[in-house]
């Protein structure tokens, strides 16, 4: 039997999992209207309750990120899951703003906990497809929380609460099956003292990280405004009431984003780091012109080039960083990249939403489209004046 025929049954569990959590990370998106109306909160707090979920997760990603190389990938695994299932029950019940701050807490520290383990485990049980399916696994898992949920909301009863049911019972089963899962780190000495907030980066991999890392902040601001604001500012700009916009949005946004991983897999990191940036900086304009001429239609065109571009940054930011890490060090650096990517994810749309108390919604947008826009482009000259500085270092020789 072939290792990779050996490992896929593995594998295959492990992104599906990782599927599932990013999948509950999204499921909020469509409902956050609906709460809106029910709770009467702003779009400032809206943010605050998304930005808790990334700023939870981050607080995860700094303590327990690494656990999982000392304690073993099986044992975080299942903890992890355990504090997702807690997290759909709040939701399930929620009945205020502390209720919805209080889950999205949970679920964030549950998700952090379980992109470092996860990912590390991908990349143990396969060197060659591990670092593509995490790139791929959050995006669709994004899709499928985002559209799945916007389904619910249109079609089936119990708008609030079937989603999270749906959720609950996929993570009870992975709990079951994760204990038949083969370990793939040995228990080691230094669980404890690995809780201590650190960030490591292995020396090999720093400067990979510090030229990848502009475009990776661009693409994660662009997702986290898209995840928090998206269906509120095409509410503002069109008029649509539709509870399938907002959803189908997030899941154009994530799924062009997946397609285009795929699609780049064996491209060089450098080209498809390039590429990202100049995609991502005309689908935030495109974007922008959507909102001033209210158009539904270029919003979806728009969000698809953004994703193209968001897939494009992130996949080459991935495969530009961790291949380098050994095997001890895995968990520990897929815990600091997703620290700094998540860091993008939050505090962007945590200002913007701030902003939107004193500024309205389509000022706010106008500001943060330029800003990506400027960070993109810039990167972009970064990464092309890199190339020529190499390509002069090459031809001298």
């Amino acid at each position: 039997m072939s290792s990779l025929t050996s490992h896929r049954p593995s594998l295959v569990f492990l992104a599906i999992t990782l599927l599932t959590f990013l999948a509950a990370s999204s499921a909020p998106t469509p409902l956050y209207h609906l709460y809106q109306q029910h709770l009467d909160f702003s779009a400032g707090m809206l943010t605050l309750i998304f930005g808790v979920y990334a700023l939870s997760l981050l607080a995860a990603l700094l303590t327990v990120g690494s656990l999982s190389d000392y304690l073993g990938r099986k044992p975080v695994i299942f903890a992890a899951l355990i504090l997702e299932m807690l997290a759909m029950l709040l939701f399930i019940n929620e009945s205020s703003v502390a209720w919805l701050i209080v889950a999205r807490t949970l679920q964030g520290f549950a998700t952090g906990m379980a992109t470092a383990v996860l990912g590390a485990a991908l990349l143990d049980t396969d060197h060659e497809q591990g670092p593509l399916i995490n790139s791929l696994a959050p995006l669709l898992g994004m899709a499928c929380g985002a559209m799945g949920c916007s389904l619910l909301v249109e079609f089936a009863p119990f708008p609030t609460q079937l989603i999270y049911w749906v959720l609950f019972g996929a993570m009870l089963l992975q709990a079951l099956l994760v204990l038949r899962l083969p370990e793939t780190v040995s228990p080691i000495a230094g669980a404890l003292a690995s809780l201590w907030p650190t960030l490591h980066v292995p020396a090999q991999a720093r400067r990979a990280l510090w030229i990848a890392l502009p475009v990776d902040i661009a693409v994660w601001a662009m997702g986290g405004f898209y995840l928090s604001l998206a269906p509120s500012l095409v509410r503002a700009a069109t008029g649509s009431t539709s509870n399938l916009i907002g959803g189908g949005l997030v899941a154009v946004l994530t799924v062009s984003g997946a397609l285009m991983i795929y699609g780049l897999r064996h491209r060089a990191a450098d080209k498809v780091l390039r590429l990202g940036a100049m995609l991502l900086a005309l689908g935030v304009a495109l974007i922008l012109g959507a909102v001033h001429t209210a158009s539904l239609p270029l919003f979806f065109v728009a969000t698809l080039i953004a994703g193209s571009g968001f897939g494009a940054g992130f996949l080459g930011a991935v495969r530009s960083v961790v291949p380098l890490a050994q095997p001890h060090e895995r968990a520990g650096l897929m815990s600091a990249f997703y620290v700094l990517s998540y860091l993008a994810f939050c505090i962007p749309s945590l200002l913007a939403g701030t902003l939107t108390r004193t500024f309205g919604l389509i000022a706010t947008t106008d500001g943060y489209g330029a800003s990506l826009i400027v960070l993109a482009l810039s990167a972009l000259m970064v990464l092309l004046l890199q190339d020529c500085t190499r390509s002069r270092a090459t031809s001298s020789r």
